[in-house]
């Protein structure tokens, strides 16, 4: 029976977003300072996690070309090495062919 403690990646962003928003609320409650200061900072907030949105966004793009690169060259060297397995096995049975044919011939 599979042991199923973990939590998936939705869950632990929308955990995130959640705490985040509550985070938020209660600051703004809580906040000494006006609306229009409020306002403000929550804004500046926004500002910088678009960005840092946009930052982790390119650095994952990043990530996955290197990994697709990766797995490119893998292919490549793998089917060269196929190749080669494929016609020395491909010589191999020809040889034993020729060598059964010299038998039957003699």
């Amino acid at each position: 029976m599979a042991d199923d403690r973990g939590c998936s990646l939705g869950a632990v962003g929308l955990a995130f977003v959640t705490g985040g928003l509550a985070g938020a609320a209660v600051a703004l409650l809580l906040a000494p300072q006006s609306g229009r200061e409020s306002r403000e900072q929550v804004r500046g907030y926004g500002r910088r996690a678009e960005e840092h949105v946009h930052e982790l966004a390119d650095t994952a793009t990043q990530v996955l070309d290197q990994a697709v690169d990766k797995g490119r060259e893998f292919i490549k060297d793998k089917q060269a090495v196929l190749t080669e397995a494929v016609e020395a096995g491909r010589t191999a049975m020809q040889l034993e062919r020729d060598r059964l044919s010299g038998e039957k011939k003699a």
